[in-house]
């Protein structure tokens, strides 16, 4: 856990990267250092955990200093990749247990941050009350539309009521898609207030398409936390249909499950449907993009929830073309036959006939695999969204 001993270490490693990297950034030497406090759930690492850690890598480049704090124990302090000196948890032991603001205070109180960055409506709820008592503006980002997260209708409510009593207070919002900020405008959030910052990833080197033309078997993947929001049942319904027409197309899932009990479900019905030698579980992964390199299409059957995948993104930098829902932000990434092919949420026959299409024809899979690898390269790099949320940041001290 990191303590104020520590912040003489955080400095130190900041000012490193900023000394090697000023030359390439695009803020002036003189520019005063932005000390910013993440706050996050910390329990998973997924999409939105993914921004956080690319935030966590990139922010240095443009004058910022990150760190962050979960409020729960789990895959995010051991996943991220950060330098320990960046991250610590002080759990929230419950949802009611607003004691941890205090025990956030005490920790900062002798040197607090420029502001602080919520990204859920647990943190953002602690950041509320923390930024009060700490007497510093703070800034929500909204990865998904929380009145539809989840299946779980009262939990939606709870979440929907707790982040809007929370946002009252805060100085700005970042949506990751313009589907979410229209959403946000419509629950009359002013546009002043509100900006988009479209996703990213690092860019990478695309996979060999030539290599694999030849290639008979097709290999698709999912890359989700299973829950119910992301369609696997669909996608196992679509699996049935694809196997009686071609049966060389397999399915890899990676990542775990929400719950044991989903797990037992799922399976289950996997037995039933007698597609046991054609889908591979490969459970919680850390390598995912090697993972996703050895795909030849991401599929990507949400239900609803998505603002702006950060798996699609992750696909796309590899050349990896994909196959996916028409759901909030996704479309606003994946073209319809340009990047991959867009089904109808909830409809497994459309998912089929959208996965059979790509697996028809190589040539044109080689195709969607360069557009995509290009058009993540364009529009949605790592440093693009760091260097836009630095610039927020900004914009918001400078406001106040």
């Amino acid at each position: 856990m990191i303590t104020a001993s520590d912040l003489p270490s955080i400095n130190a490693h900041v000012a490193s990267i900023e000394s090697s990297q000023r030359g390439a950034r695009g803020t002036s030497p003189a520019e005063a250092l932005v000390r910013v406090l993440h706050l996050v759930n910390g329990e998973h690492f997924s999409g939105a955990e993914r921004v956080q850690q690319l935030l966590g890598k990139n922010l240095p480049l443009f004058g910022v200093e990150p760190w962050f704090g979960c409020l729960k124990p789990g895959k995010f302090e051991a996943c991220c990749g950060l330098d320990p000196s960046m991250v610590f948890t002080e759990e929230m032991r419950g949802r009611a247990d607003l004691g941890v603001v205090a025990r956030m205070t005490n920790r900062l109180r002798n040197n607090p941050p420029s502001l602080l960055h919520a990204h859920t409506p647990r943190s953002a709820l602690v950041a509320g009350l923390l930024a009060k008592r700490l007497s510093v503006p703070w800034i929500y980002h909204v990865h998904s539309p929380t009145a539809r997260d989840s299946t779980r209708a009262w939990i939606n409510r709870v979440n929907d009521w707790v982040e809007g009593w929370a946002l009252r207070s805060a100085s700005h919002i970042i949506t990751v898609s313009q589907s979410l900020r229209r959403e946000m405008l419509k629950r009359g959030y002013s546009r002043h207030r509100l900006t988009k910052v479209a996703n990213g990833v690092a860019t990478q080197e695309s996979i060999s398409t030539l290599d694999r033309m030849e290639q008979r078997e097709w290999r698709l993947g999912m890359v989700a936390l299973i829950r119910p929001r992301k369609g696997i049942e669909v996608l196992l319904e679509a699996m049935k249909q694809i196997q009686q027409i071609n049966p060389q197309v397999t399915l890899d899932v990676i990542g775990g499950f929400e719950t044991e009990e989903y797990q037992r479900e799922v399976l289950s019905m996997t037995e039933r449907l007698n597609l046991g030698s054609h889908v591979h579980w490969q459970g919680f992964r850390q390598d995912v993009p090697s993972r996703i390199r050895e795909l030849d299409a991401l599929v990507l059957p949400s239900l609803f929830g998505e603002g702006m995948p950060m798996v699609v993104l992750e696909a796309m930098a590899l050349g990896v073309p994909v196959v996916a829902t028409k759901v909030e932000g996704t479309p606003e990434v994946v073209r319809h036959g340009i990047e991959g092919y867009l089904a109808e949420p909830r409809d497994a026959s459309s998912l089929a006939a959208a996965i059979l299409k790509m697996v028809d024809d190589r040539i044109e899979w080689h195709r969607l695999s360069a557009n995509a690898w290009e058009r993540q390269r364009e529009l949605f790099s790592d440093r693009a969204m760091a260097e836009n949320v630095s610039k927020v940041y900004r914009r918001t001290l400078k406001v106040l």
